[in-house]
């Protein structure tokens, strides 16, 4: 099993990039939330991946968070909902939306994204309804302490939109300071 790339960023064509690992050139589909995340072609790139093995062929699916990664996963596992449909679902609603769409049960929000009909939606809403928050911790609360809070909180202040401050906050060490914190998030940011 791949679980995460790390390269040259190729080619970007939507849903599909392009990594170059070690001269080996990887194919990766992604949801257009991680594509707007990416840098520019020719820069570095870190992507977690899950392989789809098929009869007719391998994909490798690539997220730019692990959060992301959990949540198509737990998509795969609906009945009737395959990995192209879960990419629609991610493509349209970022993690934290779907979060709440499941836990208000807003089937209106699902069958707005492409490809979502009201049935699926309802479906999705059904099975996702006890294991989505088991499944995708919210950001900060899987590494137990009140200052990747604070962190987000003063990245948001700074006007980072909320994928972006969750984001940054993840891959901060777990117990880092505010101050450490924010000038770490801020080199992230700075360079994606």
């Amino acid at each position: 099993m791949i679980g995460r790339v790390h390269g040259k960023l190729l080619e970007k064509h939507p849903p599909q990039i392009v990594v170059d690992v070690h001269g080996v050139g990887y194919e990766l589909y992604v949801p257009m939330s991680t594509f707007y995340q990416l840098p520019a072609t020719g820069a570095e790139v870190t992507l977690f991946t899950h392989l789809v093995v098929r009869e007719d062929a391998h994909q490798l699916y690539g997220f730019a968070s692990e959060s992301e990664r959990k949540a198509f996963r737990q998509l795969l596992k609906i009945s009737g909902v395959g990995a192209r449909t879960a990419m629609a679902v991610l493509s349209g609603l970022s993690v934290s939306d779907l979060r709440e769409a499941v836990s208000a049960q807003d089937g209106g929000r699902l069958t707005r994204i492409p490809g979502i009909g009201k049935k699926t939606a309802e479906r999705l809403l059904l099975e996702l309804r006890d294991k989505l928050d088991a499944a995708l911790v919210a950001p900060g609360a899987a590494k137990g302490d009140g200052q990747l809070s604070d962190i987000t909180n003063a990245l948001l202040a700074l006007g980072y939109n909320e994928r972006e401050a969750g984001w940054a906050t993840n891959q901060l060490p777990a117990g880092v300071a505010v101050a450490d914190g924010i000038k770490q998030a801020l080199k992230l940011l700075s360079k994606s």
